[in-house]
């Protein structure tokens, strides 16, 4: 994924920036699985290398290590992920998420590791860190990707990495920005990991990841092109089997007794699994129960499972490891792989832990609200005034604000597949708002109707105007 891509990337920059030989390795997702395995330690072995440095893995990879060090090869694990059972035993295990490990941001992406470790071996040799700081812009990329809370050193690697961003010197990274219709646009938290981050994940979802390393570290600006354009292709493509899986997926959950199910799980052959996550991530929004979905193949599944708050998924999947192969990964998000025949049983003992932990409330979503307003007093300078607080995200939200009896000003109009374009009434003027997935509910909001409105005032920019926008979280008639 982006995390690995963009700690692969850096690494190997610093490597060679300091006279050393780095070779970029990335294992093929459907192939070689998620983690440091055979195919690494093979790739190693054939290049008579003298250290593997993991990024974005190795935590769990106790035998692919062994075997490295077996073959007199030194092995420095860069991670970020739980620990799930016994470390590797090898040169050095960096990782802020170890037993007993004293870093105190316990909430650094596998990138902000491999940066401290870039800087570390610069002062080390006594050279300019000035270049590693320049892939700040790598650093805050990955991190926003990898959905890391934006709090402590995080926020701060967003904040000065998203401006760098904005005039990167990265010439693979300045072709993706232009394919994604970015270039030259404010870049916030929520462009980059709605917009810039998807486009380099499908190279490892459909693709290889190995891509992704290659438009990062080209100087050749046609080659950078090249894979850019390669990527925007593969993310239609992976949009395109997204919305199908999500299709099937959803017709298997409403098809569920849910009032006896506090966690979903879901296997079937014709998945793909480099979106299986994606997709798990949007039932979750939408059933608010943690879910696994497993894309079967032959006698074996690969499985990825997202959470919600109340519900340590990493945990769950450690209580059930008896019926797994291998799991890894964090609180909210996981990676499974499975056995065919062993899906039911895991489902089952999934579903009990569930029970055990949650309540019917806590499979309601909630919606947090942080300030209540009057729909007169929302302009420009309340949304300038919420950018000091950027960047936004994980542990760092948007605010949410709540406006009530607000009147319709317009009828509705339908975007996109799902999307419902409204315009409020401010007394004073309009305000237009979006909300995505409330198409089916035009009706409701005819001119004239008085709403209570959840939403995240944000600025939009169409055909080179800029404007302000309500996103809409929630929305009801005000006499409901």
């Amino acid at each position: 994924d982006v995390d690995g891509i963009c700690s692969t990337t850096i690494l190997t920059r610093v490597i060679r920036g300091l006279g050393g030989k780095a070779m970029p390795f990335i294992p093929r997702r459907i192939e070689d699985g998620y983690d440091l395995s055979d195919a690494g330690v093979d790739a190693a072995i054939t290049a008579e290398a003298k250290v593997v440095v993991t990024c974005d893995c190795g935590t769990g990879a106790v035998a692919p290590v062994a075997r490295l060090c077996r073959s007199g090869i030194d092995v420095i694990v860069t991670d970020h992920h739980l620990p799930s059972g016994e470390l590797p035993d090898c040169l050095a295990v960096l990782n802020p998420k170890r037993p007993g490990d004293a870093y105190p941001d316990k909430d650094l992406a596998a990138v902000g590791v491999t940066f401290k470790l870039a800087l570390a071996l610069a002062r080390e040799l006594g050279a300019n860190d000035n270049f590693v700081w320049a892939m700040l812009d790598l650093v805050a990329l990955a991190t926003i990707a990898d959905v890391a809370p934006l709090r402590g050193e995080n926020r701060v690697f967003v904040r000065y990495g998203l401006k760098m961003l904005a005039d990167t010197r990265n010439i693979g990274m300045r072709a993706l920005l232009r394919a994604a219709g970015l270039d030259g646009k404010q870049l916030t938290a929520g462009r980059i990991g709605f917009i810039l981050a998807p486009r380099l994940n499908a190279a490892g979802r459909l693709g290889h990841a190995i891509r992704g390393v290659e438009l990062l570290l080209t100087e050749n600006e046609h080659e950078a092109n090249t894979i850019a354009r390669e990527l925007e292709e593969l993310n239609q493509r992976r949009q395109d089997i997204d919305r199908a899986t999500l299709e099937q997926a959803r017709e298997k959950v409403l098809a569920m007794d849910l009032d006896e199910m506090f966690s979903i799980v879901l296997a079937d052959d014709s998945w793909h699994p480099g979106v299986i996550g994606i997709v798990a991530s949007r039932l979750v929004e939408e059933f608010g129960r943690p879910t696994v979905l497993i894309a079967l193949s032959g006698d074996q599944g690969k499985g990825s499972g997202r959470s919600i708050p109340k519900f340590d998924l990493h945990g769950a999947l450690g209580q059930a490891r008896e019926y797994l192969l291998r799991f890894g990964g964090h609180r909210v998000a996981a990676g499974v792989t499975i056995a065919r025949d062993k899906v039911p049983e895991f489902a089952a003992k999934f579903n009990e832990i569930a029970r055990s932990v949650l309540t019917p409330a806590d499979l309601v979503p909630e919606i947090r609200v942080d300030l209540e307003v009057s729909i007169d007093g929302i302009d420009g300078r309340l949304e300038s005034l919420f950018r000091h607080f950027e960047p936004f995200g994980i542990g760092n939200p948007t605010p949410v604000l709540l406006a009530r009896n607000v009147i319709i000003a317009r009828p509705p109009r339908t975007v996109g597949k799902d999307g419902l374009k409204l315009v409020l009434d401010t007394g004073t003027g309009s305000l237009d708002a979006i909300g995505w997935g409330l198409a089916g509910r035009a009706a409701e909001f005819q001119p004239g109707t008085k709403v209570d409105v959840a939403f995240r005032l944000e600025r939009d920019d169409y055909r080179g105007e800029s404007f302000l926008q309500a996103r809409v979280a929630d929305i009801r008639p005000s006499d409901a």
